[in-house]
């Protein structure tokens, strides 16, 4: 193993329940092995920063020394213990250069950096001016193509899913839909996954066609054979493309114009940000004490520019620049030049991987359409 005195490990981004067990994880791995832990507060901005502890205002300091004690009875909190902050000074030279240097002036030989694509952006500019740096994926979103799954989505998902089965009750009662918004950025998985485990009569994401208008048909169908409530799932994604037509307030017009169509009350729930916290389910602290555990061990062995994934039952690692392109590449945002560092093969092996990704989701889809529908009445 390579010789390391010191890491580090920080959040950035938008926090993600699991994450304290990605701390914790990273950091027993790594005392295991003798080597001491900073946990940096407030992400990169904390690492430019390196400010003292201030008691008066109870702030930390921004390297809090993680011994075993430190990470005790955190696996099953929420949130982050180490905070998280946008720092677009990082994006900038001299951000950069303030980062190295509190690296060196604390001998802190590698970094675990948590969280989505802009903290692995931050990983891989790190690691070119010689700070090794690992990248673990979290996110409730679920949208980092290279994982099947990062930490922090199946307890957002299992949230939603309980907010959903609440609003049935109240359906149920009244004989109402309710159109609910599920975070998720561009990306469709919290609403595709949860409507299909809460029912749904419908589900509106961007990367599969729908039409307004046979949804509001199957619902008159299923209310004319007797059903009582409705829900349909739409993802945030589905708002910020109809926003980048001009279209604003989408979600809470599409509520009202299927109440217009289908005769049947409707109401708009929005949970935002409530799908962020709370407790992680099993799932994430599982994933995430396998992920956290396998980039201390990669960081050791001398290795770098790195991102944990997990693909099938497998933890992997991948190339970070290979995973963002390879995110570019699903979402179709490649730039010039993007695939030039690539051969052939690879470019294959990358579009046939997204390809296989987006037939997944199609196929989930074409479930949850299937399941949700009430055949004609005779």
């Amino acid at each position: 193993m390579a010789k390391f005195r010191n890491i580090g490990v920080l959040t950035s981004g938008g926090d993600a329940p699991g994450m304290n067990a990605l701390i914790r994880s990273v950091a027993r791995a790594a005392l295991e092995q003798g080597v001491e832990v900073y946990g940096v507060y407030e992400g990169f901005q904390g690492l430019m920063d390196d400010l003292p502890a201030d008691p008066k205002s109870h702030f930390p300091g921004s390297l809090i020394k993680l011994d075993a004690y430190a990470v005790t009875n955190i696996i099953d909190k929420g949130a982050t213990m180490l905070k998280s902050a946008r720092a677009p000074e990082f994006k900038t030279e001299e951000g950069m250069a303030k980062a190295i240097a509190t690296c060196r002036r604390h001998n802190i030989d590698g970094i675990v950096a948590i969280g989505g694509d802009g903290t692995f952006r931050g990983a891989t500019d790190l690691t070119n001016r010689g700070i090794p740096c690992i990248g673990l994926p979290a996110t409730i979103d679920n949208d980092i193509t290279a994982t099947d799954e990062s930490i922090g989505f199946d307890t957002a998902l299992n949230t939603a899913v309980e907010l959903i089965d609440k609003l049935r009750d109240t359906c149920e009662s009244h004989a109402r839909c309710n159109v609910v918004e599920l975070m998720g950025r561009n990306a469709g998985y919290i609403a595709l996954e949860a409507g299909i485990a809460a029912g749904a009569s419908a589900i509106l994401t961007c990367e599969c066609p729908y039409s307004e208008e046979e949804i509001f048909e199957n619902i008159i169908n299923a209310k004319n054979q007797g059903k009582r409530s409705f829900i349909v799932v739409i993802a945030e994604g589905v708002k910020f493309k109809k926003e980048e037509e001009g279209i604003k307030n989408y979600c809470e017009d599409f509520a009202k114009r299927l109440e217009a169509a289908t005769g049947v009350e409707t109401k708009f729930c929005r949970p935002a940000h409530i799908l962020r916290g709370g407790i992680p389910t099993p799932r994430d602290r599982v994933l995430a004490s396998r992920m956290g555990y396998e980039a201390v061990r990669l960081l050791l062995e001398g290795k770098s520019k790195l991102v944990v994934c997990k693909q099938k039952s497998d933890i992997i690692s991948l190339d970070i620049n290979y995973a963002l392109i390879l995110d570019r590449m699903y979402k179709n945002n490649l730039k010039p030049g993007d695939l030039d560092a690539f051969t052939a093969e690879e470019q294959a092996e990358m579009r046939a991987f997204c390809a296989a990704k987006a037939a997944e989701f199609a196929e989930m889809y074409k479930v949850a359409n299937a399941i949700a529908a009430y055949p004609e009445s005779e």
